[in-house]
């Protein structure tokens, strides 16, 4: 380390050579090809040689060992790094608080909160009556329901309104069908109930004996049918309440801020219908705006209205209310806060004296706090670049609002504010170990300017000490799909990289909703194209402006960021150094023309339909694994789940046998596989730091990065 002193940015020294074909001892696996043609009903063909590699069972014994000889080269490519993976893995973890907290909120009768112990994977759900001084109830101790799992996750729970059950549901293989369970707190016995193949959505009525729930098509994993279950009958007697039979819906269940109502919340891409029956007396569950196309709405109730999100007439959405009895008739709606083409509403909180209102704006997220008269004022922030939200708020009388706060340099924090006051209180800030400064850190808020003219935000990070002399390694994140904002929140693990000197940048890309609803129309459809230009614009823009050196730059995604980064390497591959792309959507076409695969019927309006021949052709232009062509490509690390039921894990098991195929490069390509996993990784939370350690690794050593322990990171 020599002179250097501590608030300067860590030199970016390579200690080991970027590892290559060349020098792993081990050859890739070799898969073999088989013809198959993929057609599509307007006449056009495809050849997909590895199309064999799909058993939707996972229980094909060519596959499993295809996917296990994936896994064992890359531990033999990982191998020299091993030092380094085991000094981030520590890093990682020895920044988090092994014992932290949720802060506790109030619900009726109880504080109710979540808390890790040392060394444990899982959190620890539990309660105290009346207040935290209270003895504790454990709800659910997560590490003992996970015992004998490879894969465990609580999807989510209710408590009964009298407050003596809790209704949970739970996953044991990472493909999100989830079994409900109930437990009576009163005794700690769990139920014999066990209903499988559900979401987690979950509703009670008010006589803590009836409650809702939504259960999957068994094939497609789509929601289909909203059933009710009364305690102390059988399951298979349980009657259905809905069917949807429209494929491009989604839908769940959820109790009004009043509860007063128990809804069933429909949703495509682009229209919206709820339907609600009272929680004191269920029965026909009423509609309170029929479904249209192109008509989008969310509702909540609370005293004697109802308050309305909508698109109608607001591209950037508005807020609207009628009476609570006025079902299935929209006339009567009336603005509540009008529609501004600069302010797009992303969602509100009501309380009896006021209303919280998020908010997006210049690509920044804030919360407009509105009285009952009308008058409105919004929290403060205390950066220039931050993100905002309103956290949980279980009771509608109280007149303290939660919301989180956090940027790049500071942690995720939660306040209490008086709205009558406006006196702000913190009540937590996450912690971050391992000596931790805030201060050392920058952050900047650039905007870089695309082909086509448009100013694309983007966040970057660095230490304190970092020179803008386009020598530093970056690593450029994005998603860009779905209208899902890459807001610029904390993340410690990212720590690791610019403490080594890297620059870590969020490009805020098209397809998302970042700069209102526009910016998300501007990035889907015969559109999406934009998504991956911007991208690629943003690291032309960095690298000009001195914030990267052209050959070290790194690219990372995930799922429909997987996409990104699959396009980009494709179109643009001599502008980076390495990629990360994981459980990614590289098989646009194929998946899209197969509706026994869940998600495809339900986003039609985000890819397009390639039954219709115009968006054939405009997603074949960019699907990753269709463009693969005989040239040179990154470095690339890949990850899947074997029970993704999300991005199933076939698409990037053929994209990687294909890329090996045809690239000319001796760059490698890892490919791990989480064979007890699903879309969101292994489920403990020490596994997952793992997976982080391992992926950070292979990028460092690509980038030429030195990886031995960061003198910033206190032992």
């Amino acid at each position: 380390m020599g002179d250097r002193p501590l608030d300067a940015a860590a030199p970016a020294t390579a200690v080991t050579l970027p590892l290559n074909a060349g020098t792993v001892p081990v050859p890739p696996p070799v898969v073999e090809q088989r013809p198959y043609e993929v057609a599509a009903p307007h006449g056009a063909t495809r050849q997909d040689e590895y199309y064999w590699l799909r058993d939707d069972e996972r229980a094909d014994r060519d596959v499993l060992a295809y996917l296990e000889a994936e896994n064992n080269y890359a531990d033999a490519v990982m191998a020299p790094l091993a030092d380094s993976e085991a000094a981030l893995y520590e890093e990682l973890v020895g920044r988090i608080k092994q014992d932290d907290s949720s802060v506790p909120y109030k619900y009726k009768d109880y504080w109710y909160y979540t808390r890790f112990e040392v060394g444990q994977e899982y959190r620890i759900h539990a309660r105290r009556k009346g207040n935290m001084d209270a003895p504790e109830e454990i709800m659910l101790d997560v590490n003992q329901l996970a015992d004998g799992h490879d894969f465990y996750q609580i999807g989510h729970w209710e408590i009964s309104p009298d407050q003596t059950l809790l209704a949970y549901v739970e996953d044991t293989v990472g493909r999100r069908q989830f079994t409900l369970r109930i437990k009576n707190l009163a005794s700690g016995e769990t139920l014999p109930v066990q209903i499988p193949g559900l979401s987690t959505s979950l509703a009670w009525a008010a006589d803590n004996t009836t409650l809702y729930y939504v259960l999957n098509d068994e094939a497609t994993l789509l929601t289909r049918w909203v059933k009710s279950h009364t305690l102390g009958s059988e399951a298979s007697s349980d009657p259905i309440v809905y069917e949807e039979l429209d494929d491009s819906f989604y839908m769940g269940l959820s109790t009004t801020r009043s509860e007063k109502y128990i809804c069933i919340n429909l949703g495509s891409t682009v229209s919206n219908e709820l339907r609600c029956t009272e929680t004191e007396a269920p029965g026909e569950f009423r509609v309170l705006a029929p479904r249209e196309r192109d008509f989008e709405y969310s509702a909540d109730h609370l005293g004697s209205r109802w308050v309305i999100r909508t698109n109608l007439n607001a591209q950037n959405f508005k807020l609207m209310a009628v009476g609570g009895d006025a079902w299935g008739d929209r006339s009567q709606w009336r603005d509540l806060i009008a529609h501004d083409a600069g302010v797009f509403i992303r969602d509100f909180e009501l309380f009896d004296d006021f209303m919280a209102v998020g908010e997006r704006s210049g690509g920044l997220t804030r919360i407009r706090i509105v009285a009952r008269d009308g008058q409105s004022r919004y929290v403060d922030a205390d950066e220039t670049a931050y993100a905002m939200a309103v956290s949980v708020n279980a009771e509608p009388t109280s007149d303290q609002l939660r919301y989180t706060y956090t940027s790049m340099t500071t942690p995720a924090s939660t306040y209490e504010l008086d709205v009558r006051t406006n006196e702000r209180k913190l009540l937590k800030e996450q912690p971050v170990l391992g000596g931790f400064d805030k201060t050392d850190y920058a952050t900047e808020r650039l905007w870089a300017t695309a082909r086509d003219g448009t100013l694309i935000p983007v966040s970057v990070l660095y230490r304190k000490g970092f020179e803008r002399d386009g020598t530093a390694a970056l690593l450029q994140y994005g998603y860009g799909s779905y209208g899902f904002s890459n807001d610029p929140w904390f993340s410690s693990n990212v720590l690791s990289l610019v403490n080594r000197g890297m620059v870590y940048a969020l490009a805020h890309i098209r397809g998302g909703q970042e700069m209102g609803r526009s910016w998300y129309d501007d990035g889907k459809l015969l559109n999406k194209i934009n998504t991956f230009t911007d991208f690629i614009d943003v690291t032309d823009f960095l690298v000009e402006q001195g914030y990267a050196a052209p050959d070290r730059v790194a690219a990372m995604g995930g799922s429909a960021g997987g996409l990104l980064v699959g396009a980009i390497a494709n179109m643009a591959p001599e502008k980076y150094r390495a990629i990360v792309s994981l459980v990614p959507f590289v098989d646009v076409v194929t998946t899209m023309l197969d509706e026994s695969i869940p998600l495809t019927t339900n986003e039609y309006d985000e890819w397009g339909n390639p039954e219709d021949e115009t968006f054939y052709d405009y997603m074949l232009s960019y699907s990753p694994y269709d463009q693969l062509k005989a040239k040179n490509y990154p470095a690339m690390f890949v990850g899947t789940g074997l029970w993704d039921s999300q991005v199933q894990y076939w698409e990037p098991s053929k994209y990687v046998a294909r890329l090996r195929a045809r690239k000319t490069d001796d760059n490698l390509v890892v490919y791990r596989v989480q064979m007890e996993a699903g879309h969101g990784g292994q489920s403990g939370r020490f596994q997952r730091y793992r997976e982080t350690a391992e992926q950070f690794a292979f990028l460092l050593n690509q980038l030429g990065v030195e990886t031995l322990p960061s003198p910033h990171d206190a032992p």
